[in-house]
């Protein structure tokens, strides 16, 4: 069974008291090793509820737990080491004049010995594809390239969460691919949990558990093929649902059997094949 690792209690938030609620009386719970992606349209509050658990914002009202222990201004240094953090514009965390010197950053803040700096700068460019590029500086590199190094950055101070806040929407269809590919690779190698909050429908299929953010309140929470299953709510609240799904809803239209709720190519195939199957 999964220890509970992060935990908001009734958590509200506003950016001053002239402004409206971001979140209103938000309550969940991440475990160890659990991979969940946090969806809503703009303005819902899932980029909010991102930086309320790195401390980068404190809660209004209510009370966020990383690991058993509140979030405050004197905790913030000693959570900071379990939640890592990959924003969507990786140039507005890079520190260092090289991809090594970056990497080493915050692990030097920390102050981690030069002996292990180096095996962990080595073995988290090597995890993110990256090691060949030790000594590039970081402005002459491709998007993805700057994903990747960002994240080897958050993984080298051993984060126990790692938070991706649309840290693929400006990388083309492929780029994003492979920054998911080789974020599950190391969330495997590592036992971190993943928590993504994207608008990228191919990323929160590949989720575990799917948080839905709705005018700053949780919506719902299930699997994804529970959530897309709730199809026209979704539309309602302004959120796409997966091609696949649409694709489902126009073949059942046409009169095609489909006996369960296909998230992708494969799953829809083998269902019309079975349904074929036994006709």
């Amino acid at each position: 069974m999964r220890g509970k690792l992060i935990e908001f209690r009734n958590v509200s938030f506003r950016y001053t008291e002239e402004l409206p609620w971001v979140l209103k009386d938000c309550s969940f719970e991440i475990y160890e090793n659990e991979e969940v992606a946090i969806i809503g349209h703009n303005g819902s509050g899932k980029s909010t509820v991102a930086k309320l658990m790195n401390g980068l914002l404190f809660p209004e009202e209510g009370a966020i737990f990383i690991n058993g222990q509140q979030v405050t201004q004197e905790s913030i240094w000693e959570i900071r080491k379990d939640v890592g953090m990959v924003f969507q514009n990786p140039d507005n965390q890079f520190v260092g004049t090289t991809v090594q010197d970056d990497v080493a950053f915050g692990m030097e803040n920390r102050g981690i010995p030069r002996a292990e700096m180096v095996k962990r700068i080595d073995d988290t460019l090597s995890a993110v594809g990256m090691l060949d590029y030790l000594m590039t500086e970081p402005h002459k590199l491709s998007g993805g390239q700057k994903q990747r190094v960002a994240i080897a950055s958050v993984l080298a101070i051993f984060p126990q969460v790692l938070i991706l806040d649309e840290a693929t929407a400006m990388l083309d269809p492929k780029g994003r691919t492979e920054i998911m590919e080789t974020i599950t690779s190391v969330q495997e190698k590592h036992q971190l949990s993943l928590i993504t909050i994207t608008h990228d429908l191919q990323e929160v299929v590949r989720a575990e558990r799917v948080i839905v953010m709705n005018e700053g309140e949780i919506w719902d929470e299930a699997t994804p093929r529970e959530i897309f299953a709730k199809r026209a709510e979704l539309r309602k609240i302004g959120l796409d649902v997966p091609f696949i799904a649409n694709l489902s809803d126009a073949l059942l239209k046409a009169g095609v059997s489909i006996t369960n709720e296909p998230l992708n190519q494969r799953e829809l195939l083998e269902d019309l094949w079975i349904s074929h199957s036994r006709m």
